[in-house]
């Protein structure tokens, strides 16, 4: 049985690939889905040896399945946001723990200790529904991070616009995370020139406006906080892990975190670094689901493992294994 000591502690890309190996086999005998998917593609998990050889379940399966590995009641269900009438994805998490350890130590990994941080935190979109796997995860880092100060903005911007400028004069430091749309409003109403605060997106315009290219977001976005740089969150509701970007739109994942780059036109080979290709997720994390989904974002990999997101495909770009969803 693989442990979350296993998997938090993995130090070594020959340590990964032992460890996800192990972990695709547990999933195959255990989620039905999975399996299922495996066998419609013909794979004998016993012949797969590398990582490449690993089937990457289509992300739609969540919208249409329940993806899990354990016979254990869900403790919570996250959902993806999306309009009325649209179908959303669901992702049963027997075990929130392993959830609550990725992100935290995911945070630590890449900006240290949580409560040198007060956490302002602006996801309108989100706070208006249940069931936001980036809200409980920003609102237990609120609680970590023991500043009175931390806390939710909805649509109060004055007071947020106070706090804000406050806190950077003070030298405190200070994550702003936000969905895209509400920050460029916030930005809108006040231009700020902030010395000692990160602005984390977390992407999405939520039909409220035009999505951007990044490089012209950024550019706005760095004006309107008088800041040099914008870091981002990428992470998803089928997911227990983030990666991290500190600027330039470069991810980095966690160490218990892998992407590759599946071909567009082929689902089941990839493409050389620096490519566009479809992100293909690794979260060793999801012990209890399915720690390998191929997601419908665009990206390409570097040479050192961190990748850059470049966009979404469109329904009439699905194609290969995402037709068993059908």
């Amino acid at each position: 049985m693989i442990t979350a000591n296993d998997i938090f502690t993995i130090s070594s890309q020959k340590q990964f690939e032992k460890i996800a190996l192990k972990l695709f086999r547990f999933q195959h005998e255990n989620n039905k889905v999975y399996r299922d998917f495996c066998d419609f593609l013909n794979v004998n998990p016993q012949q797969v040896k590398s990582l490449e050889k690993i089937p990457f379940l289509p992300i739609q399966f969540f919208k249409s399945h329940e993806v899990v590995s354990s016979s254990d009641f869900p403790q919570v269900t996250f959902t993806s946001s999306g309009t009325t009438g649209m179908i959303t994805s669901r992702h049963l998490v027997t075990d929130v723990s392993l959830y609550e350890e990725s992100y935290r130590k995911g945070f630590s990994q890449f900006y240290g200790n949580i409560e040198d941080y007060v956490v302002l935190a602006l996801l309108p979109s989100y706070l208006e529904r249940d069931g936001s796997s980036l809200i409980y995860m920003v609102e237990d880092l609120i609680k970590l991070s023991n500043q009175p100060e931390s806390g939710f903005y909805l649509h109060n911007h004055d007071d947020l616009i106070k706090k804000l400028t406050a806190l950077d004069e003070s030298r405190q430091n200070v994550i702003l995370i936000g969905v895209t749309y509400a920050l460029l409003d916030l930005i809108e109403k006040h231009r700020f020139s902030l010395q000692n605060t990160i602005i984390m997106e977390t992407g999405g315009m939520k039909g409220k406006r035009k999505e951007m290219i990044r490089e012209e977001l950024h550019e706005i976005l760095c004006k309107g906080f008088g800041v040099s740089s914008i870091h981002s969150e990428y992470g998803m509701t089928e997911l227990l892990a983030q990666a991290y970007s500190l600027g330039e739109g470069v991810f980095e994942c966690p160490s218990w975190m892998h992407v590759l780059m599946r071909d567009p036109e082929d689902a089941l080979t990839y493409v050389k670094d620096g490519k566009t290709g479809g992100i293909n997720v690794i979260d060793l994390a999801n012990i209890n689901s399915c720690s390998f989904i191929a997601t419908q974002d665009l990206g390409k990999k570097n040479p050192n493992n961190s990748f850059e997101v470049l966009g979404r495909f469109d329904n009439s770009d699905i194609r290969g294994c995402n037709l068993m969803v059908l």
